[in-house]
């Protein structure tokens, strides 16, 4: 993968254990991986750190990982962040729904990491960052 070393990708998961096993496969990217293990942290991350990139679970306690999207697409100052939704709510619904909140990319649990690199490539690609 050809990311820059300005490439930063926030993960947030509420299943640490999940969140832990994405970062350090995004980890082997040149890029700095910061985590969040909720919705809220995850806005107020993607607010500090302007990430490239935001890979968010669906379902998280507090704010869902759609209304961050949302948050992140009406946000001007995180305009050029790509956004990859992690859900095992069905990949119907996924694939409906992650669109509507401006999502760039969407993966269902359980999903393998190559397809996760995949899907990061694409988007980063998509965003000009790759």
């Amino acid at each position: 993968m050809t990311t820059d070393s300005a490439t930063k990708i926030l993960v947030a998961d509420d299943d640490l254990e999940i969140l832990a096993l994405v970062a350090r496969h995004l980890s082997a990217l040149p890029a700095e991986i910061v985590e969040a293990s909720d919705g809220e942290e995850a806005l107020r991350l993607a607010r500090k750190e302007k990430p490239t990139l935001v890979v968010l679970d669906v379902m998280m306690p507090g704010m869902s990982g759609w209304e961050v999207c949302r948050a992140i697409r009406e946000d001007d100052s995180l305009g050029h962040t790509g956004v990859i939704m992690l859900t095992g709510i069905g990949e119907r619904l996924n694939e409906m729904t992650s669109p509507l909140y401006g999502a760039d990319g969407f993966l269902d649990k359980p999903f393998e990491l190559d397809d996760l690199a995949d899907k990061v490539r694409e988007v980063l690609a998509q965003r000009g960052a790759a």
